[in-house]
């Protein structure tokens, strides 16, 4: 990734960008979020193009899309996008930080040794430093545990994200991947100390609906408001694979998060069903897979990633139709079980 990129010229953010999304109120905090947020999980790493990115990130704040969401470990290597968000910060968004919510998280692998990943109190305190450092930021706005520990005490997780708010190192405190209970437990001992569980950040979509078993309902119960990563299922939701599986698709490229085992004639069959819904409703299948998300009001915001500044504006547009009739949620719900 070339930093020293000088191929588009200085940023000043569109004025009207606040014009069109209707930002949601982040559980019973004070904090509202955009409905659509930009992750920088994918396409911010350091073989990908600093242009690209920055464009990307442009045209998501350009459209309203305040919220910037990454990880300690994304990239590649790990560590990467929050280098080259700390860049773009510094060439373009840093006017605009009180404007800005930026997130990132701690828990999976990012160092080597016993102390580089999951929930301890070593780990997520180094971890935030680092991301800080990183960013050239002072704080972030959000920070997350990301996936629950089986051998660390949740008090002492938790014990961390609130010495970090105590720190001023972030404002608020989120976990994801955690289940229903973990999320009741977490959100109990935060509230012993003080702080408030602000979001849990779930892997939720059409296909995938683990959280509708309880988990939205505790986040409800608990006050906490909730963002949905993967909307898409890393791509099956898109036109991409109606006509099978392209050779510069991220099935046949990388296989880590989806390969072409995931997009059997099964899982085609009820992603055409599912388009010609969208093709009725004026949508494209992925703005109609975001929409659905965003029609229950538990869901602040849907967290998407894109690779092109094209692909940000097709999905900030899912947020101008997110009511579906009811006949439309049974034909969904009839391809699904079929």
């Amino acid at each position: 990734m070339d930093f020293n990129d000088q191929s588009i010229g200085n940023y000043n953010a569109k004025s009207n960008r606040y014009h069109e999304l209707n930002y949601r109120k982040c559980g019973n905090s004070g904090l509202f979020l955009p409905p659509i947020s930009i992750g920088l999980w994918h396409n911010f790493g350091h073989p990908d193009s600093f242009t690209n990115a920055r464009q990307i990130l442009r045209t998501a704040f350009d459209n309203g899309v305040t919220h910037f969401d990454l990880a300690n470990n994304y990239g590649p290597p790990f560590g990467a996008a929050e280098e080259t968000f700390g860049r773009l910060l510094e060439k373009d968004f840093r006017p605009y930080r009180d404007e800005l919510i930026i997130s990132t998280k701690a828990g999976y692998d990012m160092w080597a040794g016993p102390y580089g990943n999951f929930g301890s109190r070593k780990h997520l305190i180094a971890s935030i430093d680092k991301s800080l450092k990183s960013m050239g930021l002072d704080y972030v706005d959000i920070f997350y545990h990301h996936r629950p520990d089986p051998n660390t005490p949740l008090e002492e997780t938790m014990g961390a994200l609130e010495q970090i708010v105590r720190q001023g190192k972030a404002l608020y405190v989120g976990v994801s991947n955690y289940s229903a209970e973990q999320t009741k437990e977490a959100a109990q001992i935060l509230k012993s100390m003080g702080i408030q569980l602000l979001i849990h950040q779930p892997r939720y979509n059409i296909f995938d609906r683990q959280v509708e078993n309880g988990l939205l309902d505790e986040l409800e119960v608990q006050g906490a408001g909730a963002i949905a990563f993967s909307p898409l299922a890393q791509g099956i939701l898109t036109d991409k694979y109606l006509k099978g599986l392209p050779e510069n698709s991220r099935a046949v490229k990388d296989g880590r998060y989806l390969n072409k085992t995931h997009i059997t004639d099964e899982v085609l069959a009820k992603v055409k069903g599912l388009n010609e819904i969208a093709k009725e409703r004026g949508q494209s299948l992925a703005q109609m897979a975001i929409a659905w998300l965003l029609k229950d009001e538990r869901i602040t915001s849907v967290l998407v990633g894109v690779s092109s500044p094209k692909q940000m504006l097709e999905n900030v547009k899912a947020a101008e139709q997110i009511s579906f009739t009811k006949t439309e949620l049974k034909q969904i719900e009839t391809i699904l079980d079929s």
